[in-house]
């Protein structure tokens, strides 16, 4: 497909309720046309099928589909992890709000059969001084790595970003919660003893409360291990 039919084909799929609903999720981008996920990523399954490579290289990003868009032909492009990998590393520069960033990640599946390659390549986004970068990081562990072979690094690796940003202070929130669901004796034992600030920490504990997988007697004393 060329860009000219790509775009028209994005604001064919336009939805002006869902324009509303994800404008009122990223309010800081005035760029969003309203394509539901489900089908932009049909659409980059499409694309992905064909000349993908010639694709990225000329792909517009005036829209926030269109940026949204590249990162899922990136996770659907078949290639050797190296070169996939190259696509990120472009790709990630173009990331400005959290919704890009988290479906990006989710659709790196490659990640599932290449994790101490991609686990490597990590390691510098989790010490950026860029907000999404970051972000990208630490959701990249929340999607791929709080397992049994991980869940330790992991742990370590959130108790070390120092970044002001919101949305990497929201993601080790979020990461730590999900640490506390799927591993919750290790995780308190980290919660009993870590470096966050009290505003990350006190919203992982929020978060963990939140969740269904955690029961009423948990909850009780997570509630009482807030910082004051």
């Amino acid at each position: 497909m060329e860009n000219t039919t790509i775009r028209k084909r994005i604001f064919e799929l336009a939805d002006e309720e869902y324009k509303k609903f994800q404008s009122k999720l990223c309010p800081n981008n005035d760029n969003i046309i309203g394509v539901r996920l489900p089908l932009l990523r049909k659409l980059a399954k499409q694309i992905a099928k064909g000349n993908w490579r010639e694709y990225l290289k000329i792909a517009k990003e005036e829209y926030f589909e269109e940026i949204m868009l590249q990162g899922m032909v990136i996770g659907y492009a078949a290639a050797d992890i190296e070169e996939l990998l190259n696509y990120v590393t472009e790709f990630v520069p173009k990331i400005d709000n959290w919704a890009v960033c988290d479906s990006f990640c989710s659709g790196l599946k490659f990640t599932k059969t290449n994790k101490e390659c991609v686990w490597e390549y990590l390691r510098p986004y989790l010490s950026s001084k860029q907000e999404f970068e970051m972000r990208f990081g630490i959701v990249m562990l929340i999607v791929y790595y709080i397992e049994e072979d991980y869940i330790a690094k992991v742990l370590q690796l959130l108790d070390k970003p120092k970044h002001e940003g919101y949305y990497v202070k929201m993601a080790v929130a979020w990461a730590v919660s999900i640490c506390f669901v799927k591993f919750p004796e290790t995780t308190m034992q980290y919660l009993k003893n870590n470096k966050l600030d009290d505003f990350t920490y006190n919203k992982a504990l929020q978060k963990i409360t939140e969740s269904l997988k955690v029961n009423k007697e948990t909850k009780t004393l997570i509630r009482n291990m807030k910082r004051r």
